[in-house]
């Protein structure tokens, strides 16, 4: 029995309105839902538009949005499994940061 298939590195993040695309190592890109990954969907476009690959291209961060997304999970179809409290708790800690 042969090692499990290696899972693609990321390489490139991008953002629009609606959808999050990763481009991996081996050729393919992958699109999710913007509302998938909630912290993405209510940063700026300048917030959305700084991220780092992590790892050895395991995923892909967003400092100034503190959200990290795995290219496992992506190639999984799993959506964030951030909790409607935390997320609430990180928006209101953005709300007082910005008044």
């Amino acid at each position: 029995m042969g090692s499990p298939p290696k899972t693609p590195a990321a390489e490139k993040a991008s953002t629009t309105d609606d959808s999050l695309t990763v481009e991996l190592s081996d050729g393919r890109s992958i699109s999710v839902p913007l509302a998938w990954c909630p912290r993405l969907f209510h940063g700026t476009s300048e917030e959305r538009a700084d991220w780092r690959v992590v790892g050895r291209g395991d995923g892909v961060h967003w400092p100034a949005l503190d959200e990290n997304i795995s290219v496992e999970n992506l190639l999984a179809g799993q959506p964030s499994g951030e909790s409607r409290k935390s997320l609430k708790r990180w928006m209101e800690g953005r709300a007082a940061s910005a008044s």
